[in-house]
């Protein structure tokens, strides 16, 4: 178990940028870095033992503050917030005041807005080595960031140990009622390279949010049976998606509201890589890439539709506008909190 502090790789916000480098002894190795606690790589060893980059990403971390890469909106293995997926309208009603929010994606806000935590230098708190790979980062969002109230301080650690599981721990506090609803972003592709139609995957929930075509919830639970968003027993994705279209959508997983359990799996028969992912979070919104387009990424290599999948585990989208979903309000004196892991094992 070793945890390695790169030296000093560039600044950004007049803030330096790290690279850290989390290892057990399976071998598994994954790079994180405090710009937009962004995963860089998450290196695992497939089925015959050599070793698969298995999220999308740059070999440098500069090209991840290029215009290009930020126009793509593709928020390539970061945390995002104040607030993860959309905001209908860019605005949203808090005891009885409006609040009107940088709309990034017009009319709606998309991830936290035109610079959300995941464009942001995060303070590096601590790092360690024992009993487990562990490191902390800090964000101190101020009141108005992006249009939401409250001064807010998130606190995130991640910490590989050696059951091969990546945990994600997420705490964050404010002096103002405001929204919160964090997720990471992460890209995964089994195979390392490709895409990953052929991978197979089960999401344990029996009910999707019914969104409209703008992929804004609209406040509607529609049952899974016989819908192809029926994840409740493993399948392989080429056999049950859109190919035009393929997933972005968002799954209320079947467990109790604030219960620890399992939000998604996913494996590939080529690598022999499993991926399973853990939550306390009441949903998972399963993306499968659909408008990736990134150049020069990892290798050389160019990104496209369906190169990787997402899991993001958070809170019921636009809950700020859906009475009827539950609260995504943080108020003084209380303290949000969400734990994520993504755990590898061989299938």
């Amino acid at each position: 178990m070793s945890l390695v502090e790169s030296t000093v790789l560039f600044q950004h916000q007049n803030e330096d940028v790290y690279l850290f480098t989390l290892k057990n002894n399976n071998g598994l190795e994954v790079r994180i870095s405090n710009l937009g606690a962004i995963i860089q790589s998450f290196i695992v060893p497939d089925s015959t033992g050599k070793p698969r980059d298995i999220v999308l990403g740059f070999d440098q971390m500069e090209h991840y503050i290029d215009q290009s890469y930020l126009e793509s909106n593709s928020y390539l293995g970061a945390i995002v917030g104040r607030y993860a997926n959309r905001i209908s309208n860019s605005a949203f009603e808090l005891d009885s005041q409006l609040f009107k929010l940088s709309s990034n994606h017009p009319p709606h806000q998309l991830h936290g807005g035109y610079e959300g935590f995941d464009r942001k230098v995060w303070k590096l708190e601590s790092i360690s080595e024992a009993p487990q790979a562990r490191l902390v980062l800090s964000y101190l969002s101020k009141d108005g960031e992006e249009g939401f109230p409250g001064n807010l301080n998130v606190r995130i650690s991640f910490e590989l140990n050696e059951n091969n599981e990546l945990v994600m721990q997420m705490e964050a506090i404010s002096d103002k009622a405001t929204p919160v609803n964090l997720t990471h972003h992460g890209y995964f592709n089994l195979n390392g390279s490709g895409t990953i139609e052929d991978h197979f995957a089960e999401i344990p929930a029996s009910f999707y949010l019914g969104q409209h075509t703008d992929l804004v919830p609209n406040g509607e639970i529609l049952a899974v049976e016989d819908t192809f968003y029926d994840f409740r027993s493993v399948k392989q994705i080429s056999r049950v998606w859109d190919p035009e279209k393929g997933y972005d959508q968002s799954f209320i997983l079947d467990k109790e509201y604030g219960e620890w359990g399992k939000a998604a799996m996913a494996y590939s028969e080529i690598s022999g890589i499993k991926l399973e992912v853990f939550t306390d979070e009441p949903t998972v919104q399963f993306y499968t890439g659909k408008h990736l387009n990134n150049t020069g990424v990892k290798g050389g290599a160019n990104y496209s539709a369906y190169s990787g999948l997402c899991f993001e585990t958070q809170h019921h989208t636009n809950a700020v506008n859906i009475p009827d979903f539950p609260s995504t309000i943080l108020r003084p004196g209380e303290v949000y909190r969400s734990r994520t892991s993504y755990k590898i094992s061989l299938h």
